[in-house]
């Protein structure tokens, strides 16, 4: 039997696209410092230093860091407190 085509798709990356609908932005393939600071609300200090202590992976392409969105919802997923 055919699975139903009924069913909307799965997020692909559920925590990010969540983020990202709450503040209305489109999910791109790859962001800047600036723009993943802006999805967070901090500096972009703050997201060097979280390259810096290794919490957030960039990658550095010509000139400048990038963020693939599998980075950004890896980085997010490993945010998650454990429950106490």
């Amino acid at each position: 039997m055919a699975a139903s085509t009924s069913n909307p798709e799965k997020p692909r990356y559920p925590m990010l696209e969540a983020i990202l609908a709450i503040r209305d932005l489109p999910i791109q393939p790859m962001y800047t410092t600036r723009s993943i600071a802006e999805i967070f609300e901090v500096s972009v200090r703050a997201i060097q230093n979280w390259i810096a202590v290794g919490q957030l992976t960039a990658r550095n392409l010509p000139g400048r860091w990038r963020f693939l969105t599998q980075d950004v919802e890896d980085f997010l997923q490993a945010s998650q407190k454990g429950a106490r």
